[in-house]
């Protein structure tokens, strides 16, 4: 599996292109069309995959619905933080059309072929927020960064839920984690950030 980044247009948000057989998933939606057709090039994309609803990540998905013909799938909970401007901080922008959304409330597995998806919730960020694994490759969104994890002070963020979730991560194993900005991390050094940001949160 191919993994290309681009740096999303809002808030270096970042977007990943996941190359496998002559097929795509799309992760998040911040970057611009041009730059995503780029890097899909000829192949068919499956799906786009939101790691939540906050408009860094979610502002172009219905773009690369339209471009691509493909779903969006998101976490039940993000289509009220998605549509409410101040909910998901794009002072004007919200989605009001959720026609190619699919949605997910737990834990489960979307078949994306020739792509196996593991859907892992982890609210705490936003109620939101998942994790999706592909290939023991861990796309984390905000929930873990290279050397922090998601603010747990905004509209919808949940600080004993952040915990819970990373309790959750601190079981997961996998190779790297592709944050939601920022580099990506090696799962000792997430070993390392779970423990601390937990203790930290427990204080």
């Amino acid at each position: 599996m191919e993994i290309k980044k681009l740096i999303g247009e809002f808030m270096d948000a970042n977007v990943f292109v996941l190359i496998k057989d002559d097929s795509v998933l799309i992760i998040d939606a911040g970057a611009k069309i041009e730059d995503v057709k780029n890097a899909v090039g000829n192949a068919k994309v499956q799906a786009v995959l939101l790691t939540h609803g906050h408009f860094d990540h979610c502002y172009y998905a219905n773009v690369y619905a339209k471009e691509f013909n493909c779903p969006i799938y998101m976490h039940k909970a993000g289509k009220e933080i998605a549509s409410d401007p101040q909910k998901n901080y794009g002072e004007t922008f919200y989605i009001d059309n959720f026609n190619n959304f699919k949605y997910f409330d737990r834990d489960c597995v979307l078949n994306l072929k020739p792509f196996n998806v593991e859907v892992i919730t982890t609210a705490g960020h936003s109620p939101c927020s998942v994790c999706y694994k592909i290939e023991n490759q861990l796309f984390a969104g905000d929930t873990l960064f290279s050397n922090g994890i998601g603010r747990t002070d905004l509209i919808g963020s949940d600080k004993p839920a952040m915990i819970a979730s990373l309790d959750k991560l601190s079981k997961v194993s996998f190779e790297t984690a592709y944050s939601g900005h920022g580099d990506e991390s090696d799962y000792a050094r997430q070993t390392r950030n779970i423990n601390l940001f937990k203790r930290f949160l427990l204080r």
